[in-house]
This record gives structure tokens, sequence and C-alpha cells, in this order.
């Protein structure tokens, strides 16, 4: 949905699928950069615009897209008609910019396929239990598509993106980087949120629960790309199956908190309460009754993260607060880790043999992340993929 031209591609690709006798709907994303120029346009100005504002402003972005789109079908001589997230029934809870979909009810949008039109559906948005409009943070059109699907029993949920499907590691990165045939729900996951930015981790969630597959493919052409669903049944064989890396990513250090029951949860519930998902988690101890409390968040949340620890460091009576965002996250996955012991150690391994010191670790079952400094993450990725021999 980048330019006019790809707007009418997309529109002959949907009119396509309309003859061939299936029932279409299209869930769209903004054009192009609109978002992030509605993002600039805001901070122009105030550095801290009002969460419920920034809903109201970046939500337009989708209704051109899809006013466009619904234009350029009509041109084409076919019925069609284009959706908010309201009018299509997309009902979310009521967190600004990180809105969670609770339910779609699919009246109007049964009743428009009904009538045999081409329906278009504003991604990225929806309204809460008070018609407050949100919207589902970066990458939400995705969870919009899946979401849509589940409420109409799709079997198969298809996102057309500039990639070719999902690969071992980003192709910028890694140059020998293959494209998987398919992933496991918990894979892609986990890749999602340690920033492969193929599918937004939310989108993978909903699809879990609610069996939706998801097919990755690549808007400009109709090959294959790559099958998101319960189990791998192509690559059953690789232990680790992708190297993921995400330079978005800031430290938080609480230094000389008290070391006393409750703390930890007062810390971390209220930045919840803010919407601030923290990641990696590590807490020192110390001779004297105080901890060190170091965490990692998302960038965009950094200062507002500062903000709240340093006013809760004022109430513990605790010492400074510190912020690092020239650090990056790289992290293996993999479901055949669980089963298969010293995979961690061959990844500290792989960065030691490149001489990078590893800031904070953590770990699960199919995954390990480490913290680097974020000049080194390019070689990290590229050190991490050789070293598991994932290339094609």
């Amino acid at each position: 949905m980048k330019d006019p031209e790809r707007i009418k591609r997309v529109a002959s690709r949907l009119v396509k699928a309309y003859d061939e006798g299936y029932s279409v709907i299209a869930v769209v994303s903004a054009m192009g950069d609109t978002t992030d120029e509605l993002i600039a346009k805001a901070r122009e100005i105030t550095s801290r615009p009002p969460r419920r504002e920034m809903d109201m402003l970046l939500s337009t972005g989708e209704q051109i897209s899809i006013a466009l789109l619904a234009m350029a079908i009509d041109a084409l001589g076919y019925p069609v008609v284009s959706l908010t997230g309201k009018q299509v029934g997309i009902r979310t809870d009521s967190v600004h910019t990180k809105a969670r979909i609770q339910h779609v009810d699919t009246t109007r949008l049964m009743k428009e396929l009904g009538a045999g039109r081409i329906v278009i559906v504003a991604g990225f948005q929806g309204v809460d239990d008070y018609d407050e409009i949100t919207t589902l943070g970066r990458g939400g059109s995705d969870t919009t598509a899946v979401a849509v699907a589940a409420a109409v029993g799709a079997e198969v949920c298809e996102i057309h993106t500039d990639v070719d499907g999902v690969y071992t590691a980003d192709p910028r990165v890694v140059k020998d980087a293959r494209k998987l045939a398919d992933i496991s729900y918990g894979e892609m996951l986990e890749m999602a949120s340690l920033g492969a930015v193929v599918l937004q981790p939310r989108s993978v969630e909903y699809a879990a629960n609610h069996g939706v597959r998801i097919h990755v493919r690549n808007s400009s052409h109709d090959k294959p790309g790559t099958l998101v669903q319960e189990e791998r049944c192509m690559e059953k064989d690789m232990v680790v199956i992708g190297v993921a890396h995400d330079t978005n990513v800031a430290k938080v250090a609480m230094l000389n908190v008290p070391d006393r029951p409750g703390v930890a949860y007062k810390i971390f519930s209220r930045l919840a309460e803010e919407g601030i998902n923290v990641d990696m988690i590590v807490q020192t101890s110390k001779e004297r009754q105080v901890t060190d409390m170091v965490f990692s968040v998302n960038s965009d949340d950094a200062p507002l993260a500062r903000t709240i620890t340093e006013e809760l460091s004022r109430e513990l009576d605790a010492g400074d607060v510190l912020v690092d965002d020239t650090l990056a996250k790289v992290s293996i996955v993999g479901a055949g880790m669980v089963s298969n012991p010293g995979v961690a150690a061959r990844m500290f391994e792989a960065l030691a043999e490149e001489n990078i010191n590893i800031e904070v670790i953590s770990t699960s079952e199919i995954k390990v992340s480490c913290l680097i400094a974020a000049e080194h993450v390019e070689r990290a990725v590229q050190a991490l993929h050789a070293k598991f021999g994932l290339g094609g």
C-alpha cells in the first residue's frame, strides 16, 4: 500500500480471488510511511502527546488506505465497501496505543459478504466498550487480519508483506539466510517478540489461541511463503530454527533497591499499569539488605519507564536509576532446544569468539537471548547463524 500503483496491484489480486469464487476480505495498513509521519507531526506539537489523541490521529492512516483501495476496486467494476475498525465490529480493551482485541462482532461483515461485496477492513484499530478509538501497536494490522479470519472461520489467513516469508535470520544482515517452509506458533511467537518484524507477536498469539494458520508471503508474486501452524512439518531436524535481533531495546537499572517482599511487585505492577512491557529481568543481591534490579524495555517506552522508576526509587528510598539505550538483543530460537543440552553454551561460545561481551541473559525452553552492545549486533547475528548451520 505504499503508493497508488501498488494499491492498484492489490486491487487486481483481490478481484482475481473474487472471480475465482471466493468471498474476499482484505485488511490493510496505512500507506508507506504515513504512520511515522503522523507520529512526527505529533512530536512537533508536544514531546508527550496523550495516548488517546495519538490513537485518534494514527487511526486516520488506515482510513486513507481503505478508501483508496475501495476506489481502485470500484474502478475495476466490482462491488466493494470499506469499513473502519468500529464498523467491522472490532472491540478492544481500553489500553490506548497498545490495545488488545477482545471480540469481533461479524454482523456487519457477514451482511456485506452476503450482498456479494469485497470487504476492505482498516487494520490496526478498533473501539473499546465506550466507543473510544484504540490502536493495536506496531504491526497491528496483522492482528486485525488474524482476528477477522478467526471470526469468520477461515482456515488460513494470508499476510502479504514485502518479504517472501519467515527467514532463519534477517536476510539484510545474513546473506545466506534461508526461507522456512513452516514454523510452529511457539517458535514464531518467540521470533516475533525478539525482533523479527515479519509478524506482530499478538497476531501469532491470537492465531494459536484460535487455530488459524498464517501464510506469510510476498505481495508482489504468488509463490508460496511460510506457514505458521501448530507444529513444524518440514524442519523437524533443526534444533535452532532462527536467529532474531532487536535494536529497539533499552536497559533500566534501579540501584540499591530495598530487598524485601512486595518491592518487585510494586515496581513491575506500576510499569504494567502504564502498558510498558518488561522483558529480561535480573536481580543481583548485595551484602546489605538492598539489591540492584535490572530489566529491559522497548526503547520507545524508555522515557516513561525512566520517569516511573525514578518516582519509585524516591518512594522506596532506593538509589540511582540508570537507562542505557545503546544496547541490542540477539536471540536464538528453536523448539528442539528443550531436549538438546549445550545449545546455550554454543551460543556463548560464538559470541566469545567474536569478542562480544554479554550484559544480560534470558532463557526459556525454546529461546536464549543476550543483551549486547548495539554496535556488535550484526556481527553477532552472522556468527550465530553460522555456528548453528542455518544457512541455505
